[in-house]
């Protein structure tokens, strides 16, 4: 794979189905980060995920640390018409700093609010050798490492317009 290929590639909100406007549920989402690695394990990369809870496509996504540098990428990712959702996070911090409060309801696992994203999370571990957290196979380069994770996102997000119709 090369870099020409990856920025070939439409944006990744064009792989979106449009929300209902009459069901604010609609956008409702679920935001989590998970942990992977460039070329050795002391070279973290957070990857930042937003997903619409109902029909469980990554609406965003960022990749970064854990700061509210990344976090607000992540929220200037997502598009306009499901900006205005309710978001669930996990307890970090750096989410409620960017998120607006009357949008934001931060939950423990034990919820199951974040449920769908945590799944998700499993679900890119599982396809994709180069993000499990012991393993041979790793990204030599942050080039790599975004562009695999660009194009699974690409087919992961059409596989579900597939599955909803």
């Amino acid at each position: 794979m090369d870099q020409k290929k990856v920025e070939q590639l439409p944006p990744l909100r064009t792989t979106l189905l449009a929300p209902d406007r009459e069901d604010p549920s609609s956008t409702t989402l679920e935001l989590d980060e998970l942990w992977s690695f460039v070329l050795k394990k002391a070279h973290n990369s957070w990857i930042w995920i937003a997903l619409c809870r109902q029909t469980r496509q990554v609406v965003a996504y960022a990749v970064g640390d854990r700061s509210k540098k990344t976090c607000l990428r992540l929220w200037e990712a997502i598009p306009q018409e499901y900006r205005q959702g309710q978001c669930f996070t996990d307890f970090l911090n750096v989410y409620a700093s960017v998120i607006p409060e009357e949008q934001h309801t931060a939950v423990g696992k034990e919820t199951g609010e974040t449920a769908h994203v945590e799944r998700w999370n499993n679900t890119l571990r599982q396809r994709l050798a180069r993000f499990v957290r012991m393993t041979l196979s790793f990204s030599k380069s942050e080039i790599m490492h975004q562009a695999c994770l660009l194009l699974f996102l690409h087919r992961y997000n059409r596989e579900r317009v597939i599955l909803l119709k």
